[in-house]
């Protein structure tokens, strides 16, 4: 039986899962309906789909009162941090599985604590990908035994430009020269400046020691055309450091290629019986 999934938000990543599923590479999930505020990004991305003919929504009332909607048994967040805040606790309500890509969203403490609380009185899941890093199985694993956790995050101000903090500071891609330590802070204040860009600080503040005692640093580098994170975790098991180097997406710079491969395969391993690795 295939598990009938509706994506929230069609573009970079959105838009390669929807094509993922339709081109049956995961083979027990079929698309039924996509979401999107922009209805012109979803007939795009429908019109790119060669064996699913998803509804089309550009509103979230619409969408939950279709009579489509009562099928869905996931539903895919790949949109926002707003679309996370405004909607997730809807769809827990309605008892819908959901996966998160916008988990910054959850740096929120009090946003955070509602969506566990409902979610545990409703009995679904909320699946968290690891996105555009590594290290997340071994962080878990560790997170009783951790001092310091510290994310190093490298960017071109191209990917960054429009953030909340290139707006606030005045910085334009043309104002930075040379690579530059832009940012420090934890990671809740991060995921605040950077809501398109440094996700993953948040994931890594869940999975670890909390989004405030993660420390996080913004460099942008004018000179790369990848987007780099190091992690480095101490405690009393040892240290653990992690280097990424991720190819930004063709369609989106701000999202790293891995970040989209990530939630195909999360979807996959929601959808497939039998052995799993990893914790």
């Amino acid at each position: 039986m295939k598990k009938k999934i509706s994506i929230i938000g069609c573009g970079a990543i959105g838009s390669e899962l929807a094509q993922h599923v339709d081109s049956n590479m995961t083979k027990n999930v079929t698309l039924l309906s996509l979401l999107d505020i922009q209805s012109e990004n979803a007939q795009t991305l429908k019109s790119k789909l060669s064996n699913s003919s998803p509804l089309i929504f550009n509103n979230f009332a619409d969408f939950v009162e279709s009579e489509s909607f009562k099928d869905i048994e996931l539903v895919v967040e790949a949109a926002s941090q707003n679309a996370v805040t405004s909607y997730l606790n809807q769809l827990i309500l309605f008892k819908k599985d959901v996966l998160v890509m916008s988990v910054g969203a959850f740096a929120n403490s009090e946003f955070f604590s509602e969506v566990i609380k409902n979610v545990e009185n409703n009995n679904i899941n909320i699946y968290v990908p690891s996105g555009a890093i590594a290290g997340i199985d071994a962080l878990k694993s560790v997170k009783n035994s951790i001092s310091y956790v510290t994310l190093t995050t490298t960017k071109n101000p191209k990917s960054l430009k429009d953030s909340p903090f290139f707006k606030q500071n005045n910085l334009t891609v043309d104002s930075i020269k040379k690579r530059t330590l832009i940012f420090e802070g934890s990671a809740s204040e991060a995921v605040k400046n950077f809501p398109a860009n440094v996700n993953v600080a948040a994931l890594l503040g869940l999975a670890g020691i909390g989004v405030d005692k993660t420390k996080v640093n913004v460099i942008a580098d004018p000179s790369i055309r990848i987007n780099k994170h190091e992690i480095k975790v101490i405690g009393k098991f040892g240290e653990l450091i992690v280097r990424v180097k991720n190819i930004p997406s063709s369609t989106n710079p701000k999202t790293s290629y891995l970040a989209i491969l990530s939630v195909i395969e999360c979807l996959r391993s929601i959808t497939t019986k039998g052995l799993k690795y990893g914790t």
